[in-house]
Order: structure tokens, then sequence, then C-alpha cells
């Protein structure tokens, strides 16, 4: 860091290096798997600065996880705590590969709390709301960490596992929620099932709506759908994962803003090519370190999600003055090209959920050696004429992104999800 930094930023720093440092040496005395890449990398004591670590530390990739889980089943040797220590267990969804097995102590468990705490507080939510969670628990990490933060204030948190769409909508009139916790995927599933069942969403005490789990939140005609189903319910976006915890929160007011908790996570913003940082108001991957995990801990994770950096005008040098301005636009695996025209998922799913008649879609991808193609399948909402849909959502795609993408109508209905929607099918 230069002399003429500002005290923000010098504080900053200090506060992230402080954290690092301590967490690396706990990391060099009882870590195999970060012993074996200090080895490797030449590192034996504390770093100068966070350009330092930025500079010699490398990255931790999830191919590198999979690979050492497979030499020392089941969970590897990122572990930096007796086995006795461990006592929370969860699971990468698998929808990139193999699923990475995480176990954390109560030590490092409670720091992601205290970070999904944070993402409550900054939402607005308050000891008077009731916070409906509408997911069943499996081994995916945010739901866990969302509800058991919330267990400890603000709010009563109800649970919604276990139940049928309809029953979890009966329990949110009968308990008289006022902030619903899903994914972007299934706020829309909710509003649909309502209109099937004759329940008017007026009758609900839904404020806030926190999304999570997939692109969306941050996704203007997603948003827009949401907040005009659930009649202006506010949206709240929200992104982590299960390999780092809970990342960023989002404020109300700020529909296209996700802030980084930069005094709990060093985020880094880089070229996936290139290795180099990118300027303000550019594209890169976001490569994290969470400086209080340190049970199971990741230096400079790869995450593979792309964002446009933003540094906030008003505190571009602050503990939250780092924002990902568009939240996650994609993953750098997930681009495909069709054509020679790159299109990301988040970017199609904006225009179909542009098209007021869509209630569904299916993308079906096809691969020949380097080619790609796509195709959409669509479901018409009821009483919509589905020959018009199909005509309006072709003319947008195609003034899009300047390609002509087949679309047609579904001869059944489609799939609906819970928590990620898989809508995307590979040579299907």
């Amino acid at each position: 860091m230069t002399d003429d930094a500002s005290p923000a930023a010098k504080l900053l720093e200090w506060a992230q290096l402080t954290r690092l440092n301590d967490l690396t040496a706990r990391l060099r005395e009882s870590n195999p798997f970060y012993q074996a890449k200090f080895r490797a990398a030449g590192i034996d004591g504390p770093f100068a600065s966070m350009a330092d670590f930025a500079a010699r530390m490398p990255f931790t990739t999830k191919e590198e996880l999979v690979a050492d889980q497979a030499a020392h089943p089941p969970f590897g040797s990122n572990r930096t705590d007796p086995a006795e220590k461990y006592t929370r267990f969860c699971a990468t969804s698998g929808t990139t590969g193999d699923p990475v097995l995480i176990t954390d102590t109560p030590g490092s468990w409670n720091w992601m709390l205290a970070n999904w705490k944070r993402c409550l507080e900054e939402a607005g939510v308050t000891a008077a709301d009731r916070l409906y969670f509408a997911f069943s628990f499996g081994p995916f990490l945010g739901f866990w960490t969302a509800f058991e933060a919330a267990t400890g204030g603000p709010g009563l948190c109800i649970p919604g596992g276990g139940l049928s769409s309809y029953a979890r909508l009966q329990a949110m009139e009968r308990t008289g929620a006022t902030v619903l916790l899903c994914t972007p995927t299934y706020a829309l599933r909710l509003a649909e099932v309502a209109g099937e069942k004759g329940l008017n969403l007026e009758r609900l005490a839904v404020r806030t709506i926190m999304v999570a789990g997939e692109p969306g939140g941050c996704l203007p005609a997603v948003r827009g759908m949401i907040r005009t189903l659930w009649h202006g319910a506010e949206v709240i976006d929200h992104h982590g994962m299960t390999e780092v915890g809970p990342v960023t929160f989002q404020r109300p007011g700020e529909p296209r803003w996700l802030r980084v908790m930069q005094e709990r996570y060093f985020a880094e913003i880089l070229d996936p090519e290139t290795g180099q940082p990118v300027a303000d108001g550019q594209v890169g991957e976001l490569v994290l370190t969470p400086l209080g995990r340190t049970a199971w801990p990741l230096l400079r994770y790869r995450t593979r999600d792309l964002v446009r950096k933003r540094l906030d005008p008003e505190a571009p040098e602050s503990a939250v003055g780092l924002i990902l301005d568009g939240g996650i636009l994609g993953r750098s695996d997930d681009m495909i090209i069709v054509r020679g025209v790159n299109i990301y998922p988040s970017a199609l799913e904006e225009v179909v959920r542009g098209v007021p008649g869509v209630a569904e879609f299916l993308v079906h991808l096809r691969r020949d050696g380097t080619l790609d193609d796509l195709s959409l399948e669509v479901e018409p909402k009821p009483g919509i004429d589905g020959a018009g849909t199909v005509r309006t959502l072709q003319e947008r795609l195609e003034s899009a992104f300047s390609l002509r993408i087949n679309v047609r109508l579904a001869s059944e209905a489609l799939p609906r999800y819970e928590m990620k929607a898989k809508r995307w099918l590979q040579n299907g």
C-alpha cells in the first residue's frame, strides 16, 4: 500500500493483515494441506502486506480440494484442528463436479453465523419480524447458517422444511411471517402456487424477501417479477458459497449492489486469464480468502464467479467499499459461445424473465466439439397466447444477442424448483 493511502484504507489493510497472519501461523503449525502449499511456494513466515500475500500465495482451486479428498478420504487433509473438535458437516452441491465435503468446528461455524447476522441486520430485519425459511434442510451450508444466525435474533424464526409449497404459504399466512427467505426461483414458484390455489398474496404480511442460492436477486427482470407478484415486497439479495461462507450483503434501496464484508474476507477481482487485478467498473473473477474460518480454511480460493468491480464513491476504501455491481454475473466456466456470441446464463434469464407470458423455461445446449448451439423450451402462463409468447421471446433474444435462437412451446408442464434451478440441459 502506498504512503498516500487514506486512513480508512490503511486501517482496513491492518485489520486484514493481522487476521491473515494469525490464520496462516496456525496453518503452518497444523494444517497438512496448506503446509504442503506453503513449502511448495517457499513461504515460511508472516506476510508483509496484503499485496505480498497476493503476490506470493498460490491460488486454491476446487479441483485441488476434490483431489485431496480422493487421496485422503473422506474429508481430505485441509483440517487445522484435531478430528474430535469438528462438529458440523456440509457439502457443495456438486453441480460443477464432485461435491466437496466440509467440516467445521464450533468456532469456525460461529464466525459464519456472525456474517449471516450482519446480512439480516443490513436488510433491515428487526426483533418485530417473523422470518419464514421456505426450504428443506439438507447438506448445503446456506440453509443452516441463515437459520441458526437468525435464531440468535433479530426476529422469530419459522422453519418450513418438509412442507408442500401451498402448506408453506398457509403457514406464512397463519404465523404472520414478514420476511421470506428462499431462492429467487422459489419466490416465483410460491407466487405461482398461490395463483393456482386462489390465495391472494396481499393477505400475507410478507414485506421483505431475502433471496440467495442462485443469480437472480440482482437481475432487474427477476426482481421486478418477484416484487410485482408479492405486491411490492422489498427484494434483498445475498451471496455466499458453501466453500467460503456468507460473503456479501445488500441494503434496501441498493438493488444492484452486493457489498463484500471486507473486514472478514480478503477479496480480489482478477482477470481470469492473467490473474491481474481489474480496474473499477471491469468484470473479473472473484477470488476469496475467509479471514476467520480457521478450521476449514481457504487461501485465495478461485470461486469461478464473474463479477463487476465497483468501488463505492462515498466510501471506496472502507470495510464496505467494495461492491459487486449486478451481483454474480455468471461463472467463468458457464459462458458459452454460440456462433461467435458470448452468452452467460444470467444474461439469458434476464431476457426471458422480461417476457411476461413465460411461466417457466428450459435451455437445451448442444455441444459438438468446439461449437455450441442452444434452443429454448417455454411454458406459457395459463390463458396466455403461447405462439405469441414464443414470437416475442425470439425477437427479444435476437435483439439482445444479435443471434437467432430457436424457441418452442413445451409439450408438457416444465419442472419447478425449490432450491437451485436446473434449467440448462446439455446435449438435450
